[in-house]
């Protein structure tokens, strides 16, 4: 078993390796990411298996200072991150394939080799033993997908990777790294454990400010004001926004915040103290103030964008509930996001390439010609919404019942009415697609069709319905990336009907 955690964080880099390698045969180099990605999850479903029977495998990797470890441990709640992050690496590599491709974009073999990077990064965060080896793969993953924040190379994507950087790596270093070193001087360990390390080493008074360091500290969760840098990485092609918002950078910072509240406060501690009351109220603040901006996006990955602002402060609310049905639902709802997520950008992607459209204005009777994607859409806005039948009714429902269980009826409203505000913006998509005329211009042909040459470096760079660019506008949305949309639409009403691998990982964590 540790030589499974030590392959999790190698197949990635060895995958890198030869994706360099094969730079001059385009398939081979996205065959060798498809093999690398699908070894990765056979090798995380195996220590998925190991720990969902009791096993606790860990290694130490080095030990630069005495009592400082860079060490990984599988525990239930990083095998969850790493089987979702694991798994969506080989659907967003198909969608890859067939976007990049018919997007004609650039310098494609970087692309695919800071992905496998940024996925290394990703495994690493997943298993890390301890908060240093936490914030050592946090600070690599900021770097590893900072080029595919900038692909596009020009000045918007430059600008917009040093918001990306500057937000991200400001707020580790000034909140996060103080409540790290605040940690080991009170505990004298930085070792996760079950129930927490600070109970009896730090005042009730003082928890409500360290754990603030922590939930503001890890940038990458996006509580407001801190969350500039996601809409701004919205410049980079549409896979880097899926992986972005459900493979990797958000749902590592989501990650560990909850990580950090049930196995270095300590959940219960933390219900004690009161110490995350205020907290509950700064995610509601960002739930409702990311759904409302996303109301007056008119351009389709921007309205996405602050949508996972919105969604992702859920799982910190989750967390600062401090109950087990809150962190069950917090949990749970990092894997259905990122399934329901990944397959609303993953369509808005397919539209751009078979249609050059990104505005939600523009998306009048495209539906029709491709229903495909647009069906898929509703299915992921369900999902991101709550209801049935999609996964995300199950997160939803915990979060809810965690927030009575809390007595904060206040915060049961917060999700209905964000709930709601969801349904209303995410839903207009589909509905224009299928019901809204026609203004005239040009149109898409079904899903799946071949594509051909066309499209400009980036997303932000196609000319949507410009004049003299109907010569790109016929060509249908690329097979592999109509197979991406239908397997993770598929999976969002999968995990309605058998949420069980999740949630019986989560009760584990919960010690329920």
């Amino acid at each position: 078993m540790t030589t499974l955690l030590l392959l999790a964080l190698a197949v990635p880099v060895a995958g890198a390796v030869f994706i360099a390698l094969l730079r001059r045969n385009p398939n081979a180099r996205e065959a060798a990411s498809l093999v690398t990605a699908g070894a990765l999850f056979a090798i995380v479903l195996r220590i998925y298996q190991a720990v969902s029977g009791g096993a606790r495998p860990e290694v130490t990797l080095a030990e630069p200072l005495p009592g400082i470890r860079i060490a990984l441990e599988a525990e239930p709640l990083g095998v969850l991150f790493a089987l979702i992050a694991s798994f969506l690496w080989i659907v967003t590599t198909a969608y890859s394939i067939g976007y990049m491709r018919g997007h004609h974009e650039k310098n494609q073999t970087r692309f695919y080799l800071f992905f496998a990077f940024a996925i290394a990064s990703v495994m690493g965060v997943a298993f890390a033993g301890n908060l240093f080896t936490l914030f050592a793969f946090y600070e690599v993953l900021s770097l590893a997908t900072f080029p595919l924040v900038t692909h596009a190379g020009t000045e918007k994507a430059k600008r917009a990777g040093r918001v990306y950087l500057g937000i991200l790596f400001s707020t580790s270093v000034v909140f996060q790294l103080l409540g790290i070193i605040w940690v080991y001087a009170v505990a004298g360990t930085v070792d996760f454990e079950p129930g927490g390390i600070l109970r009896g080493n730090v005042g009730a008074g003082l928890v409500p400010i360290l754990l603030a360091l922590f939930v503001f500290g890890i940038g990458k969760a996006a509580v407001m004001p801190f969350h500039r840098w996601l809409p701004a990485a919205m410049v980079a092609p549409t896979p880097v926004s899926a992986l972005l918002h459900a493979v990797a950078v958000v749902k590592a910072g989501v990650f560990a915040v909850l990580k950090v509240t049930v196995y270095i406060f300590g959940f219960e501690f933390v219900a004690e103290t009161g110490a995350s009351l205020w907290l509950m109220w700064a995610a509601a603040a960002t739930i409702i103030l990311g759904s409302l901006v996303a109301f007056t996006k008119d351009n389709l990955k921007a309205r996405l964008a602050y949508s996972t602002v919105s969604q992702l402060s859920y799982v910190v609310l989750g967390a600062m509930l401090a109950n087990a049905l809150g962190v069950v639902g917090s949990g749970m709802h990092i894997a259905m996001h990122a399934f329901g997520k990944i397959t609303l950008f993953f369509c808005a992607g397919a539209i751009m390439v078979a249609a050059h459209k990104s505005e939600v204005s523009q998306l009048n009777g495209l539906g029709r010609q491709m229903p495909v994607t647009f069906a898929a859409f509703l299915i992921g806005t369900l999902s991101i919404v709550g209801l049935p039948p999609t996964g995300g009714a199950w997160s939803k429902w915990f979060l809810g019942v965690g927030s009575v269980e809390a007595g904060q009826i206040g915060l049961v409203a917060v999700l209905m009415l964000s709930s709601l505000l969801s349904l209303a913006y995410l839903l207009e998509i589909p509905l224009r697609g299928f019901f809204g005329k026609e203004a005239g211009g040009t149109h898409a042909p079904a899903d799946g069709h071949a594509h051909a040459a066309g499209g400009g470096p980036a997303d932000a760079h196609a000319h949507a319905g410009a004049p003299g660019h109907d010569d790109h506008a016929h060509h249908g949305a690329p097979r592999w990336s109509v197979a991406a949309i239908a397997v993770t639409a598929s999976a969002c009403i999968a995990l309605f009907v058998y949420p069980e691998p999740f949630y019986r990982l989560m009760t584990m964590v919960t010690g329920q």
